[in-house]
């Protein structure tokens, strides 16, 4: 029941995720970078895409707001909304995103949690109308999570879209099926800096493959690069 994922991501050439930071070119800017990045995701037609917790906090912009009574909650899972015609999923083992509403853009939100997440951040989820899935483990199952998504929601096809240790996990867990990279015409080059994927000490050498699907140069400097992965 795995949606097929494709990894969609916009990097410099040094693979930083932050724009900010980002040298200048002639060829063109940050805002024409990231409208061309949002018009491939339209086109990628996803039913869905899931960022990481860091990544959702700059959408979401929520403090916490249990509700007073919390009464009983569904576990492991609440569906506010089955029938949205498109989702936004975020992965947040411990409980601390906050929403003021129920959708990002227009799509609905679901998030994925870990086991310990306490019954009165449920509650909030539920009152606010967010979705949620909460794991058996403490560290959440991403394979699990990907085939509750797809049962339940209908979810065919996933957009991931960082940052980088939610991509890694999911590369490393052999659950990406392709990669589309936007490369700027930019660079960071700042010491540590941190590239668009990232897994612990060890990577991903060995853990997965990539071959070339296409290569195609795109307006304002950018190059879009699309890879199949495979297991290493």
């Amino acid at each position: 029941m795995k949606p097929h994922v494709i990894c969609h991501m916009l990097a410099s050439l040094d693979g930083s995720l932050h724009p900010s930071r980002y040298t200048a070119s002639p060829d063109g800017g940050v805002p024409d970078w990231s409208g061309l990045y949002e018009k491939i995701h339209g086109d990628l037609e996803g039913d869905a895409w899931i960022v990481g917790r860091v990544t959702m906090a700059e959408m979401s912009k929520a403090a916490a707001h249990p509700p007073a009574q919390a009464g009983k909650v569904d576990r492991p899972y609440h569906f506010a909304r089955r029938d949205a015609g498109s989702f936004a999923v975020a992965l947040d083992a411990s409980g601390k995103l906050h929403f003021s509403k129920p959708d990002i853009g227009g799509d609905h939100v679901v998030v994925l949690l870990g086991s310990g997440v306490p019954d009165s951040h449920l509650a909030e989820l539920a009152a606010d109308g967010v979705s949620y899935i909460v794991s058996e483990s403490a560290d959440i199952d991403l394979a699990a999570m990907l085939d509750v998504l797809a049962r339940e929601l209908g979810i065919r096809r996933l957009l991931l879209e960082g940052g980088a240790g939610i991509n890694g996990s999911f590369l490393a867990a052999g659950l990406v099926d392709e990669l589309s990279l936007l490369v700027a015409p930019a660079l960071d080059a700042r010491a540590g800096n941190q590239g668009f994927v990232e897994f612990g000490e060890s990577g991903l050498a060995g853990k997965m493959q990539l071959s070339l699907k296409g290569c195609e140069a795109l307006a304002h400097g950018l190059v879009h690069l699309r890879y199949a992965v495979s297991a290493g």
